[in-house]
């Protein structure tokens, strides 16, 4: 237990400690001010020098931020914090990888039907994809 204790010490892990803090703080007073819907779709970062920080999910979000900055300054300057300004910053979720797809295969009557569609369909765009359809389902 020592160890860990002399571990959190660190000047690196006060840091950080610190900015954790700073970030909490922030986001709770975030969390006092804003609109419930706008306070699910972002979260304050920092506040400093009179200026807190948002980070909006989105463009959308972030715009209507901007909108009632001036309404939620006046909220903070009631509730005795010292904010002047609010800077929104969009922090877009990369999207997941989307999984492809596994080819299906077709059924023997489908092939034949195609097959002969194909046949009715020479030099057609139509009948050099059904060619590619036929050759790639096999």
């Amino acid at each position: 237990m020592q160890r860990f204790n002399i571990l959190l010490q660190q000047p690196e892990l006060n840091a950080l400690n610190r900015r954790n803090l700073e970030s909490q703080t922030a986001q709770t007073i975030w969390a006092e001010i804003a609109p419930g819907n706008l306070a699910e779709l972002s979260h304050a970062n920092s506040i400093k020098n009179g200026q807190i920080t948002v980070l909006a999910n989105n463009n959308a979000v972030a715009a209507k931020i901007k909108l009632l900055s001036p309404s939620l300054l006046i909220q903070l300057e009631k509730k005795g914090y010292e904010v002047t300004a609010i800077q929104v910053k969009v922090q877009v979720k990369s999207a997941p990888q989307t999984k492809s797809k596994p080819n299906k295969a077709l059924s023997i009557e489908a092939r034949n039907q195609l097959a002969l569609l194909k046949d009715k369909l020479p030099g057609t765009l139509l009948g050099d994809a059904l060619s590619r359809l036929l050759k790639n389902s096999r």
